[in-house]
């Protein structure tokens, strides 16, 4: 067997045994090391801009995380500016400030409508085309 091939087996192997020991998002707490609690953990990724123009300020921001998002995930989450960047339709390389939201919430709870909510209501807002949402189970505790 080749280096290459040797290589290739052992990160097939390597991501085999991550994929087992993940958890998954049925929310089963056996998959979670003792003292912590699955939970759900959403990520919103909110672009600012419309083409070069930013159309999302910092208080349109608050206005729309008190209006929005803090009434629908009242028991807490996280906001964290970024830099993010994308490909248009174009190819052409775009880059905006962003918003990124961190929720988490407990197995089972209309979460994931609340997020979608969220997004649609964003879009309309600011005239966005998308809101990236990233969905992962999380093992926590507070």
């Amino acid at each position: 067997m080749t280096a290459r091939a040797r290589r290739l087996v052992a990160a097939a192997v390597v991501a085999a045994l991550a994929f087992a020991a993940a958890p998954t998002l049925g929310g089963d707490a056996a998959s979670c090391p003792p003292g912590t609690e699955p939970f759900a953990e959403y990520k919103l990724f909110f672009g600012r801009s419309q083409g070069e123009v930013e159309v999302v300020s910092e208080a349109d921001w608050g206005a729309f995380l008190a209006e929005e998002v803090t009434p629908r995930f009242p028991d807490g989450l996280t906001v964290l500016d970024s830099a993010g960047q994308w490909r248009d339709g174009s190819g052409t390389i775009v880059r905006e400030r962003t918003k990124l939201l961190l929720v988490l919430a407990p197995p089972g709870a209309d979460a994931m409508q609340r997020t979608d909510e969220i997004a649609e209501a964003y879009k309309r807002a600011f005239g966005q085309s998308s809101v990236l949402r990233v969905v992962t189970e999380a093992c926590v505790s507070f």
